[in-house]
């Protein structure tokens, strides 16, 4: 559900290259034939070479691509050796390649098999999201089972970097049960990935609420540092590797996200406030600021939030309210992106300010 805001603000960046200033009408990629999974959660990515070839990826098994900037689209089924079961995550790399990572279904019985959710899968198109690898995993150590997986890469395009919560047993509600964040990186087109490495010093329960630790989402600096923040509890927790991923700190809290990442919204089945991190990678004035992005309920409404860190994250702004509209209205399931060349920061949520009631189903974007 957290994707549905980045597909909007990336889909919306896509266009605006090519029509500068022009209001570009919506593109509806696929409908639900009723059957199976409904498409949600969808990712996006475009070629940072050629703007044109864009792929998206969405529950359970879709991939969509375009080459025209995202005017048409073609729609695939994505197959793996592995399983391909949901949560997709589409980064794009400056060689041009695309990186598409899921969940893992090895059996292919989903629910039904005890090997659901073994692995975090890793695939490569070399030519635009045509043709996919057969998948590389990474952090197959069952029982347990891994899940919420999310990838940056390095700018050079030589190294991956994935994060994911690892659970002791999904769901499970024993006090001996935990849910920790795991770190992995390749060096090899996402074929092979290195040993997992445990970033979250604090260990979270197995419900997959507020007091799990998830929402991990890695970001890679400019001199190829790994940074990545989460949720746990009420806080927002960071770490950093100056190294590549190979070692990282001690957590550091940035902020709280009040009342926790679990989010309730009238008419939405299930919402999270989970932070977003990027980093500016432009030649402007802020270059190497990292930005951490979520949402929360201080205000006693859904509001969106802003942070960042001109210090490799040692210390962090005041905390900045994204939304200018007055009380009683959500705003929700951010996402945020920074454009490369410029450096201005992009923030885009669901909106409720215009509605008369919050109890009114309709969303702005």
């Amino acid at each position: 559900m957290r994707r549905l805001a980045q597909f909007l603000a990336l889909v919306a960046m896509a266009l605006a290259v090519r029509t500068a200033v022009a209001q570009v009408p919506n593109v509806q990629l696929d409908v639900w034939s009723g059957e199976g999974y409904q498409p949600c959660e969808p990712s996006i990515a475009m070629d940072p070479n050629n703007p044109d070839v864009v792929v998206a990826g969405s529950i359970l098994d879709n991939v969509y691509r375009s080459d025209d900037g995202g005017t048409t689209w073609t729609k695939d089924k994505l197959t793996s050796p592995l399983g391909v079961f949901g949560d997709p995550c589409v980064v794009a790399s400056n060689t041009g390649d695309f990186y598409f990572l899921h969940l893992s279904d090895p059996e292919g019985m989903g629910w039904r098999s005890d090997a659901l959710l073994d692995r975090i899968v890793c695939q490569r198109s070399k030519n635009g999201g045509k043709s996919w690898s057969r998948g590389g995993g990474m952090g197959l150590t069952p029982p347990k089972d891994q899940d919420k997986e999310w990838a940056a890469v390095s700018p050079d395009g030589s190294r991956i970097h994935a994060c994911w919560t690892q659970f002791d047993k999904y769901g499970s509600q024993e006090p001996g049960d935990s849910t920790v964040i795991l770190c992995s990186h390749s060096d090899a087109k996402g074929k092979r990935w290195s040993e997992p490495v445990r970033v979250s010093d604090q260990a979270g329960d197995c419900l997959d609420g507020d007091n799990t630790a998830e929402g991990a989402v890695p970001a890679v600096g400019t001199q190829g540092e790994a940074y990545v923040a989460w949720a746990l509890g009420s806080w927002i927790y960071f770490d950093k590797s100056l190294d590549g991923g190979l070692t990282w700190s001690g957590d550091q809290v940035v902020g709280e996200i009040a009342g926790g990442w679990d989010q309730t919204i009238p008419g939405i089945g299930r919402v999270n406030g989970m932070p977003v991190t990027q980093v500016d990678h432009s030649q402007g004035p802020h270059r190497g600021r990292i930005y951490i992005n979520w949402t929360d309920t201080r205000n006693g409404d859904t509001d969106v939030w802003i942070t960042y860190s001109d210090d490799q994250g040692a210390t962090w702004s005041t905390t900045q309210r994204v939304n200018n509209d007055g009380a009683d209205r959500d705003q929700f399931f951010t996402w945020m992106t920074v454009d490369p060349v410029r450096g201005d920061v992009h923030v885009v949520f669901y909106d409720r300010r215009h509605n008369d009631t919050r109890e009114d189903r309709s969303t702005h974007v």
